[in-house]
């Protein structure tokens, strides 16, 4: 059977969400960052996106995305909460198995729980961090990450070249 390159590529491209499974196929990449609902941006769109439309036809890449689509807010933050339990451990199993993390945090967001994941994976260096200006504590972000030699960008399109290089 012959396949169309659009076909090759998307066989090749997987974006797992939470619940599902996670999955080591090719690169794995977790995007972790401000997910703040009515706050932060949708930025994790872009990065599949664009990372979906500029690898290479030779590169095999999975996406983990803690932002999942039947989030319900009225979950009690509790470990006995089983499917708010589950979300956070798929999240620290995902960051885990990565090959790759990226960090995205928005300045519009307090993002607590990045900044907690960004100092569990500090020693990982798998990491790649964006946090622009306006963020309340970008000081404390840009000196973590140049005391541990995690590299930083200026945006998301940094975090794309990061993941497909």
């Amino acid at each position: 059977m012959k396949y169309k390159k659009k076909d090759l590529k998307l066989n090749n491209f997987t974006v797992i969400h939470p619940p599902k499974e996670l999955s080591h196929n090719g690169t794995t990449v977790f995007l972790t960052g401000s997910i703040e609902m009515g706050k932060a941006s949708e930025w994790q769109v872009k990065i599949e996106e664009e990372v979906e439309k500029r690898m290479k036809d030779d590169q095999v890449i999975t996406i983990f995305n803690p932002r999942r689509k039947d989030w319900d807010s009225s979950w009690e933050q509790s470990i006995d909460n089983d499917n708010f339990r589950g979300q956070v451990e798929w999240e620290l199993d995902g960051l885990e198995a990565a090959d790759k993390i990226v960090v995205y945090i928005d300045p519009d967001t307090k993002s607590a729980i990045t900044l907690m994941e960004l100092g569990l994976h500090t020693n990982s260096n798998k990491m790649c961090v964006c946090c622009p200006e306006g963020f309340y504590r970008k000081g404390n972000v840009d000196i973590v990450c140049n005391k541990y030699n995690i590299p930083t960008v200026d945006d998301v399109d940094g975090l794309i070249d990061f993941i497909l290089k």
